[in-house]
């Protein structure tokens, strides 16, 4: 396998674009609880795939200094909030992550009241299941008393990466509690996979889905969350068991073409490139911070090859599954359409920026 540093930089040059010209074409029609039009592809939408969106925009800043980036999320961001934010919910917490890294970087005023107001919602608005965990309320769907693999990167990062640059430790300790009792409920002991929901109100995970974008989420968001954060040892020492637990499970299911299923036990589902960016984002850089087996490096460039022959001459990332709800059988995750979009834009970006460490600028893996 040949890996060119210099042609992984082009192919970040035009996801970049990809995602920003990202927009919706009237194709799926989902109001909002509110009544007002939901867009869940347009790149100047405030949602949760923008906010991965932009998560990946910042990460790619972070690890290139591009100033063009920086104009392009403060500029994202300015216009949004003068525009008004939307309801507080699960999936609209999602940019909060990006700029609170934003915030982080340049310690700009205009970012921190909006920052710490956010976060003070969370905390005192947000309804909670019991044992105190996040339902995953959104905007078009009230999932009372039902815990999703996605709130961990839609809240749980954001409150860990805000609350320790603003030194608001209640905040970090939210965000533990969260991943702790999301992984009581979602991870399965037997697979070592998660589940893609729990409800409280059955006590059961649904269909008990395998999802892959579900365990991408878990593999960026326990990884991110001990890097961005100081987080107990206990409490890091747990997720990371569960993580390498992970891990040695998905490593067992990769396809020959270095991809992941959208349902990760069953060959019969097509492979999905979002869950298997975020995937390879999470070896590689679990191999670089020397957490889980050695093969987790040859296995992340498998998936960042495959990534990359699915980004197009637009710099848009082909075979991602569209948003995805609460399945409750396994031929609803077989059946979700493929659709560009911001999150696989930016999975994508995460994998191709975290390669970077592993090959150099002018060279080749």
């Amino acid at each position: 396998m040949t890996l060119d540093g210099r042609v992984i930089r082009e192919r970040l040059s035009a996801l970049v674009a990809g995602m920003t010209n990202l927009q919706h074409d009237g194709q799926y029609v989902e109001p909002n609880l509110d009544g007002t039009p939901g867009d869940y592809i347009s790149f100047k939408s405030w949602e949760w795939p923008q906010g991965v969106g932009l998560y990946g925009l910042v990460r790619l800043w972070q690890a290139t200094g591009d100033d063009a980036l920086k104009s392009l999320l403060e500029g994202w961001y300015s216009d949004r909030i003068a525009e008004g934010l939307p309801k507080l919910n699960i999936n609209t917490t999602a940019p909060m992550l990006a700029l609170s890294f934003l915030w982080r970087e340049t310690r700009d005023p205009r970012w921190e009241t909006v920052l710490d107001d956010w976060a003070n919602r969370v905390l005192s608005e947000m309804p909670r299941t019991p044992e105190g965990g996040l339902p995953h309320i959104v905007s078009d769907k009230i999932n009372d008393q039902e815990l999703w693999d996605d709130t961990l990167v839609m809240v749980g990062l954001f409150l860990a990466c805000y609350g320790q640059t603003s030194g608001r430790k209640e905040l970090v300790d939210e965000a533990c509690h969260q991943f702790l009792l999301h992984s009581r409920y979602l991870a399965d002991p037997k697979s070592g996979l998660w589940f893609h929901g729990w409800t409280f109100e059955g006590r059961h995970n649904f269909a008990r889905a395998l999802w892959g974008r579900g365990n991408s989420w878990i593999v960026l968001g326990i990884l991110d969350l001990v890097d961005c954060a100081e987080i107990p040892a206990p409490v890091r020492s747990f997720l990371l068991g569960v993580l390498e637990t992970q891990i040695s499970a998905l490593l067992a299911l990769q396809a020959p073409s270095g991809a992941w299923h959208t349902l990760l036990d069953d060959p019969s589902s097509y492979e999905e490139i979002s869950a298997t960016a975020g995937i390879g984002y999470g070896l590689l850089k679990a191999a670089r911070l020397g957490i889980g087996p050695k093969t987790c490096r040859e296995a992340g460039l498998k998936a960042l090859q495959v990534v990359m022959d699915n980004i197009d001459d637009t710099g848009t990332v082909s075979n991602v599954s569209y948003g995805t709800r609460m399945g409750h059988d396994l031929q609803f995750y077989r059946d979700i359409p493929i659709q560009p979009t911001g999150y696989g834009q930016a999975l994508a970006i995460l994998c191709l920026t975290e390669a970077l460490a592993h090959i150099p600028s002018d060279g080749e893996a």
